[in-house]
């Protein structure tokens, strides 16, 4: 069963606020790594380079959970439980850069790496909850 993005959770996936990313490694335990995310058509949207940790764990098994804390009141957070969708390389490089406007305030991403193909990682929300709001 499908749930939806809107109301507060659509607005704080939409603020400036860190999304912590918590998927499984091959032996079970918890891998959580902290990214930049966007919303679009009611999915988190995810932006990453090919060869890193946490979308190799995705391939391996989609079940992903998703942590966002409101910058301006850490009391609050967005819990989402899902599932990642495919990697995607299509317009993974614009997107990319629009994160780094919405974090950094730049109109390019600066830390792109020679060679680097980013992906963009779309989730399929199972469970949303606002917390602490």
């Amino acid at each position: 069963m499908s749930a939806t993005i809107e109301g507060r959770s659509e607005e704080l996936l939409r603020g400036k606020n860190f999304c912590h990313v918590a998927t499984l490694r091959p032996d079970g335990s918890v891998h959580g790594v902290p990214v930049w995310v966007d919303v679009q058509d009611g999915q988190p949207v995810l932006n990453t380079a090919e060869g890193r940790a946490w979308p190799r764990n995705l391939e391996r098994d989609p079940r992903v959970t998703l942590t966002v804390q409101n910058m301006e009141n850490p009391y609050e957070y967005l819990s989402i439980r899902g599932r990642a969708t495919a990697p995607s390389t299509d317009g993974a490089d614009e997107h990319i850069d629009a994160m780094a406007k919405k974090y950094m305030g730049v109109d390019e991403y600066p830390m792109r790496q020679p060679g680097e193909q980013r992906i963009i990682i779309r989730v399929e929300p199972g469970d949303v909850r606002v917390w602490g709001g």
